[in-house]
């Protein structure tokens, strides 16, 4: 090996292929791990009015914000964030909803129901918990 062979190796090494065989069924099971999970994501028809949303982080927000935007209703259960995260995610939905015009509204304890402008709601809930 020449001093020229040695200079190429160190500045581009490379690693040695080692060929592997492999049967049909191992294959097949290869490819079924590579291929994208979707278990539990569920496809929106372009007629969704209305998305549900239950967030575990607040970086979920985003995605609210996007399918208000889309001039779909959202209802944002909070129950899994804890109270800092719950209010951060309110703030923002809040700057959102009112850039878009729309509304938001506690429709139950850390459940909240934001709505662009082409959407109408109509009625109120008592959150009190006085029976009358």
């Amino acid at each position: 090996m020449g001093i020229t062979d040695k200079f190429k190796e160190f500045m581009n090494p490379y690693d040695e292929v080692e060929e592997v065989e492999m049967t049909e069924e191992e294959a097949q099971a290869l490819s079924e791990y590579e291929q994208p999970q979707t278990q539990g994501v569920t496809r929106m028809s372009n007629n969704t009015k209305m998305v549900l949303f239950e967030p575990r982080s607040f970086d979920e927000a985003e995605e609210v914000a996007r399918h208000l935007k889309e001039r779909r209703a959202a209802v944002i259960n909070l129950h899994r964030l804890p109270r800092d995260y719950a209010q951060r995610t309110i703030d923002f939905l809040t700057g959102v909803v009112f850039a878009l015009d729309g509304t938001i509204q506690k429709i139950g304890h850390n459940v909240i129901l934001c709505t662009p402008n082409s959407i109408g709601v109509h009625g109120e809930i008592n959150l009190d918990s006085d029976e009358d």
